[in-house]
């Protein structure tokens, strides 16, 4: 992934000496448990553990020549540790060490997404519950519908995102796996007991069975979950965009001193942000399609997977926690317009009270179909003539037999709207608002 979109922390995990120390580790991990059965001598496994070592540069020029990166680490390796270098590696084949190097590796990014999760669920908690009770105008199919709170929209989201949190818990179990079974996966040359030592010191679960590679409907499995976790972050930024356009402006990205919104005009605030948490959603679903192709290989192993892995491992990860970051650092700084929000709820004069009017006139004993048809004949007058609802359902007759200016009154109140908005807070946060 290039620089622009990489945090540090998880741009570590994934350069080209992390993989290699990934691969390492497995290595000494099933030299320690080779020794602990009595396999290895216990000198030889001091010099291993004391001089192992590997050089990347050199682990590419020895590549150019056995055209086999496995191969050429281990010859690099071999190189730092002299003789007792016969030890390494024995009864393996590469995809014991690659297969469960990236499951390590998978696993580390995972710890580190994590946290970004978390941060992104500690921001929507502070923001629903500073909005809880301000009333805006809900909306469906981008139209005036009817009154909800921000507080309720974004929580809505939490709810989401805690689900997401549970998702991505799940994805990193499934993703933390590794093997050590040997060629086509027969541990004919090494014991399933030494795969259990190694799993149980790196952090990992051993595949149940595997052939020469783990099964990667569990990589599918962990791409996937990253994917459904952006598009819920494309979907917080879609609405944020819809927010702040000018003939909305209810919600906003913070815009900081000195920033310059376009370079033709000066009077620019772009949601940016947002837009670009919508491209990187897209970047994963394409990860994610391409992890799902990946399940299928021919017989017990092809590398048709490598390639793939090699660019959406890294690129997924570091996506998605540079999506974490930035979507709560937007979420934490998001400047919210009560005010614009009640004038735009007033809009429409008291359309948004169309469904009470109607019920009420159901209750009082006019046929549905006829209280439907009253009520929006006097709801078009309002979209065509820019009058007031509720002085128009006051002055027809077919109204007035049914429902009096005091009824009337009632149905146009907007805590009727909002009144169960404390249950479901209850709901959403049961732990209650945090100190």
């Amino acid at each position: 992934m290039i620089e622009r979109y990489t945090r540090p922390e998880m741009g570590a995990l994934w350069t080209q000496d992390a993989k290699y120390q990934a691969w390492l580790d497995v290595e000494l991990a099933a030299c320690r448990a080779l020794a602990a059965r009595g396999e290895i001598p216990a000198e030889a496994l001091a010099e291993i553990a004391a001089k192992a070592a590997f050089d990347s540069a050199r682990i590419a020029e020895i590549e150019l020549e056995v055209k086999h990166d496995v191969v050429a680490f281990l010859t690099s390796v071999a190189e730092f540790v002299g003789p007792s270098s016969r030890f390494i590696h024995v009864g393996l084949t590469s995809s014991d060490v690659v297969d469960t190097g990236f499951g390590l590796q998978l696993k580390r990014s995972g710890e580190l997404l994590l946290k970004g999760m978390e941060r992104v669920c500690a921001a929507l908690e502070q923001l629903a519950w500073k909005y809880k009770d301000t009333v805006m105008m809900g909306r469906s199919h981008g139209i005036h519908a009817e009154p909800i709170t921000f507080g309720l929209k974004v929580a809505v989201w939490y709810a989401e995102a805690q689900r997401n949190h549970q998702r991505l818990q799940r994805a990193i179990a499934a993703v933390s796996a590794g093997m050590l079974s040997g060629a086509v996966g027969t541990f004919a040359n090494i014991d399933p007991d030494i795969e259990e030592a190694v799993c149980r010191e790196l952090g990992l679960s051993p595949e149940l069975a595997s052939t020469q590679v783990i099964s990667r409907d569990r990589h599918a499995e962990f791409f996937n979950t990253l994917a459904i976790i952006a598009g819920s972050i494309e979907k917080i930024a879609v609405e944020i965009r819809h927010l702040q356009r000018t003939e909305v402006l209810e919600a906003e990205e913070p815009f900081t001193a000195g920033q310059k919104g376009s370079s033709a005009m000066p009077h620019k605030r772009n949601p940016i942000l947002s837009e670009n948490l919508t491209g990187l959603a897209r970047l994963l679903r394409g990860y994610a399609s391409m992890a799902l192709e990946d399940i299928a290989l021919w017989h017990e192993r092809d590398i048709s997977h490598s390639s793939v892995e090699r660019v959406i491992g890294p690129d997924a990860c570091i996506v998605m926690d540079f999506m974490f970051h930035r979507a709560s650092g937007l979420l934490e700084k998001l400047v919210v317009y009560p005010q614009h929000m009640m004038d735009n709820l007033n809009k429409m004069h008291g359309l948004i009270f169309s469904q009470r009017v109607l019920l009420a006139l159901t209750a009082k004993g006019m046929l549905r179909e006829s209280a439907y048809r009253v009520v929006q004949r006097n709801a078009m007058q309002v979209w065509e003539n820019n009058a007031d609802f509720k002085a128009l359902l006051a002055a027809d007759p077919d109204v007035s037999q049914y429902l009096q200016e005091n009824d009337l009154a009632e149905l146009f109140d907007l805590a009727y709207h909002t009144r169960n908005i404390d249950r479901i807070f209850a709901r959403v946060f049961p732990k209650g608002q945090p100190q």
